[in-house]
């Protein structure tokens, strides 16, 4: 992680055109998590656009996996997609007026990023972390009170008792030879 990056969050999907709806909801929730509300419709649009660059260029029939990963750094949401693709995706024309690019990386793959700025006077080390919700334990089963059983008692009575009988063969008279 570069020391700039607060924050950073990523989902690995299979290069599919479901991935595009799967990065919506992704991008949605994070930038909640992280307070970024206002940054949802444009981020989440930036997302959909790169992740299906990626899957436009994926091979269909063998689709591979893909990582989609945010980045707060410096004033900038960065969103990022991660291939393991022999051939780069190409930067969709919707994005040319935004900071994008692509690269070859050493291990093999690509990687497609766009810059999407946070808001007016905001840095990444000002976005809070997400704060979760204490939540009590559930309770131990030894703490909870048991379940009235719904319990015939007449017919525990009954099978101990054919249990006790060694040596009598079974009568058939009823349910399980009990009566």
């Amino acid at each position: 992680m570069n020391p700039q990056t607060t924050q950073v969050d990523d989902l690995r999907l299979v290069a599919l055109p479901t991935a595009v709806n799967c990065a919506d909801m992704f991008v949605r929730f994070a930038l909640t998590e992280w307070s970024l509300r206002q940054m949802q419709d444009e981020a989440s649009g930036v997302a959909c656009e790169v992740v299906r660059a990626v899957v436009r260029a994926s091979d269909t029939k063998v689709p591979g996996f893909i990582t989609l990963r945010l980045r707060l750094h410096g004033d900038v949401l960065v969103i990022e997609v991660e291939d393991a693709a022999l051939l780069p995706p190409v930067v969709p024309d919707t994005l040319a007026d935004r900071k994008a690019g692509v690269m070859s990386l050493q291990g093999g793959g690509n990687l497609i990023w766009c810059e999407v700025a946070l808001p007016v006077g905001m840095n990444a080390s000002a976005v809070p972390l997400p704060r979760r919700e204490r939540r009590k334990p559930p309770q131990s089963a030894a703490a909870a009170e048991p379940e009235p059983a719904d319990v015939d008692d007449e017919f525990f009575e009954r099978l101990l008792s054919k249990l006790n009988r060694p040596g009598e063969p079974p009568t058939d008279n009823g349910p399980h030879g009990l009566r």
